[in-house]
């Protein structure tokens, strides 16, 4: 069983920064993509920045330049540098994990990120 605990969420005012933390639990096999989602009111869940096993990233064009993902494999813990960031950042943030040798998908209960002055 994989359990994704999140943490670094809260409010910060434009141009601000925020790090958010997700630590995994369990069987994580040596395989897998990692990230973080993000979903508005309203809005369906966009990817905001992948991680590979094989350290390959992957970033949606609206936080390239302003987010950085990265991890400690000894901690099994990946993280989400936000800077500079505005109100269309707002959103609740999800972190992902795919086994991809089992084909299976984790969801973290996700942290809110708030942006505003």
């Amino acid at each position: 069983q994989v359990q994704l605990v999140e943490s670094g969420g809260g409010l910060v005012q434009p141009g601000g920064s925020l790090r958010l933390s997700c630590a995994a639990s369990g069987s994580i096999f040596s395989m897998y993509v990692m990230g973080w989602y993000r979903q508005a009111p309203g809005k369906q869940r966009d990817m905001v920045a992948t991680m590979t096993s094989g350290g390959a990233t992957n970033y949606a064009d609206s936080v390239k330049g302003r987010f950085t993902i990265s991890r400690d494999n000894a901690k099994n813990t990946v993280y989400l540098q936000m800077n500079s960031l505005n109100a269309e950042d707002t959103a609740v943030y999800y972190c992902n994990l795919i086994l991809v040798q089992l084909g299976r998908r984790y969801w973290g209960q996700g942290t809110q990120v708030t942006v505003s002055s």
